[in-house]
């Protein structure tokens, strides 16, 4: 489908909506979106009138659901889902296909309702790698309170949830324009004394024990097995981006869609004996980009697939990629901004989310010093006051620039080992992956060259062998002159078998598929895969010695460690010995040091432009073009497990070694953190 038809289709199912293409067909004054239009701040429930007043469109939902359930088919683990193994057998047991023709059979009244049924369905999944997300509501406004919890242990070993100790400094810099509003929802003698709250205990929310909004939060965040994962992402949290460390406001304070009016809670200030009853408002924050004044400028600015959300037919004459920082997809991938070179080169294993990457501010008394040598965007290197502590706070394995990435992580590590370190903390909280090569290479320069480093430091892999992947890799064997430039994923070039050969021009490396049962049903999957890395990735100067003991290396996040992450952290820990932390977490329940493993991510349009280039986009297989502002992920490898390497590591135990309780004097403190790991862990 050409842009321009698809733009006359799209433009044609507006006016089936009972709007006009120039301008609503309701009067503005009954027009919910004209009342919202233009403003920066508004209420939940406003958003969410002015979501409803659109109807289900019976040719975009079929469209998209037409897409989504085509694009699974390139999903790795949409079988295994269906029931996953202990000891994540309770936290995914997801029919997608099954719940796909329920949707499609269920009559909505209005469209933000098939989309929120939508959403959860996939993110029942608990896989950050196959997300549905539409722009049109995801994260367009998004839900702010200015109190942010964390989960502290006191020195009884007591856990309770508490505002967080920043939550005023924290919401007075990144709301200063919204604040006043909040102070003054106060009732009485609190009115105007926000900064009071700060640092209480929360003795129930809505009238409940906090645990129950906590663990109803986790069913339907999704992205993470783990249980303790998902409850976790309720609080606040920070990670290390670059220039400025971020601070992550945490589900509770922060809601991608305008879900909740209003919380009540019960707390206990800090230094009060007595309890206090107080209703907050949240408020929804518009996040762009650009504007909208109405319903029909609502529809046709933001709900509409924009450059990206298609892929392309990369030998189309004129035919020009959308950046990778433009595409739709980029909002919600759990990394900075890549380069269009590195994102065709270097292969990507990255969790989406659908709330963007925070840019709210850690604030400066809990931020980190200046960083050693060698420092650069998401990889910081600090040496503690021990002087024997090195430190690697490491929020993405993404870059602007993957070389340079690559050797500012050697420098680093060299400039700590200079400076006397003998040990080394790796936090990688919240980090959502990138580079995959980056994560081995990580890997590799800290353990030095052996067996389980070179030359594969990560983990074999397979891809899903569908009919239609198999038509794309014979497409490219039949005619090389499609991929010349090694930009297509079925190019058989790209990969080498499980001997580290990399197959020749003419194979289908698709044939014979690996037919397999799972959970009842017929699958297939690819020959095993080899290492994608060495050494036409790494740097040539890699050192031919280990640069710290593996076993004197503690890989410390909030459990919130994903893909690539993910990738460096099992590889580290169940081969090399090395400790893994959670920050916090509640008592009783088992803390996973990372989730989401996959083996390599990708998305609905990079698979379109696979199929397009290869001129297979009429295949009766082949998803259709995406008419919406959506983004469809999909795990296109799964990684095979170290403890067990006949199954997928996916569904392997990953417990943490420590669980380090937080307390009001560390949490989101990352210096104090680390000097706490290197006392107790290390």
């Amino acid at each position: 489908m050409t842009r321009l038809t698809e733009r006359f289709v799209l433009l044609g199912a507006l006016v089936g909506l009972g709007v006009a293409v120039n301008g609503s067909i309701l009067p503005r004054a009954s027009d919910p979106c004209a009342a919202i239009g233009g403003q920066k701040w508004v209420s939940p429930k406003a958003v969410r009138d002015c979501y409803n007043a659109v109807p289900v469109n019976e040719t975009l939902k079929s469209n998209i659901l037409d897409v989504i359930s085509k694009s699974l088919n390139f999903h790795t683990s949409v079988n295994y889902q269906i029931q996953a193994p202990p000891p994540f057998d309770k936290a995914v047991h997801e029919d997608l296909f099954k719940d796909l023709a329920r949707i499609r059979a269920h009559k909505y009244a209005r469209d933000y309702d098939m989309h929120i049924d939508l959403s959860r369905t996939l993110k029942r999944l608990n896989d950050g790698h196959c997300v549905w997300i539409n722009r049109c509501y995801d994260s367009f406004f998004i839900n702010y309170l200015p109190t942010p919890v964390v989960l502290l242990t006191d020195s009884s070993g007591n856990q309770a949830v508490h505002i967080a100790p920043e939550a005023f400094t924290v919401a007075s810099a990144e709301f200063p324009d919204e604040i006043d509003f909040w102070q003054n929802a106060l009732p009485g003698n609190l009115k105007g004394k926000l900064e009071s709250l700060s640092g209480a205990k929360v003795l129930s929310i809505n009238g409940k024990d906090p645990n129950v909004a906590i663990d109803a939060n986790a069913l339907i965040t999704g992205s993470f097995q783990g249980l303790g994962t998902r409850q976790n992402s309720f609080f606040s949290s920070y990670q290390a981006s670059g220039d400025t460390w971020t601070y992550s406001m945490g589900n509770f304070a922060q809601q991608s869609l305008p879900l909740d009016d209003q919380v009540v809670l019960k707390i206990q200030r800090s230094g009060s004996s007595s309890t206090d009853t107080i209703t907050l408002p949240y408020r929804s924050r518009f996040t762009g980009p650009g504007n909208f004044t109405d319903l029909a400028t609502f529809l046709s600015g933001h709900c509409v697939a924009q450059g990206g959300t298609n892929g392309v037919d990369l030998n189309a004459p004129g035919v020009q990629e959308v950046p990778p920082a433009e595409k739709p997809v980029a909002r919600f991938q759990q990394q900075p901004a890549i380069s269009q070179q590195d994102a065709r080169k270097e292969y990507l294993n990255v969790i989406l989310d659908t709330t963007p990457p925070s840019d709210v501010v850690l604030p400066p008394t809990l931020t980190p010093g200046a960083p050693v040598n060698g420092s650069r965007n998401a990889a910081q290197f600090f040496l503690l006051d021990d002087k024997k502590t090195g430190v690697l706070a490491l929020g993405s394995f993404s870059d602007g620039d993957f070389n340079a990435f690559l050797n500012s992580m050697l420098d680093g590590l060299v400039s700590l080992v200079s400076l006397g370190a003998t040990q080394l903390v790796v936090d990688v909280s919240n980090n959502g992956g990138g580079f995959i090569c980056a994560a081995h290479w990580l890997h590799r320069i800290i353990v030095g060259p052996m067996s389980t480093s070179v030359p594969q430091a990560g983990l074999n892999t397979t891809a899903r062998d569908g009919t239609l992947a198999r038509k794309i890799a014979q497409q490219i064997v039949d005619n090389p002159d499609l991929d010349p430039n090694l930009q297509l994923l079925y190019n058989p070039r790209q990969w080498r078998n499980a001997n580290e050969t990399f197959f020749s021009a003419n194979t289908n490396w698709l044939l014979p598929p690996v037919n397999k049962v799972i959970n009842g049903h017929q699958d297939a999957f690819s020959q095993l895969l080899g290492q994608e890395c060495q050494p036409e990735s790494f740097p040539s100067n890699s050192p031919d010695v280990a640069l710290f003991d593996p076993k004197k290396v503690a890989i410390v996040s909030n459990g919130r460690c994903a893909s690539s992450c993910s990738l460096f952290s099992v590889t580290m820990s169940k081969e090399e010995g090395s400790k893994t932390v959670v920050l916090g977490g509640r008592k009783g329940v088992q803390q996973q040091y990372c989730g989401t493993v996959g083996g390599q991510s990708t998305d609905f349009s990079t698979i379109d432009t696979e199929i397009k280039t290869t001129q297979l986009k009429s295949d009766p297989l082949a998803p259709p073009d995406l008419l919406v502002n959506g983004v469809q992920g999909i795990t296109w490898r799964l990684g095979f497990g170290i403890r067990d390497p006949t199954q997928p590591e996916e569904w392997q135990d990953r417990p943490a070694d420590v669980n380090l309780p937080l307390t009001a004097e560390i949490v989101n403190n990352p210096v104090e953190i680390w000097k706490a790991v290197a006392r107790s862990v290390l």
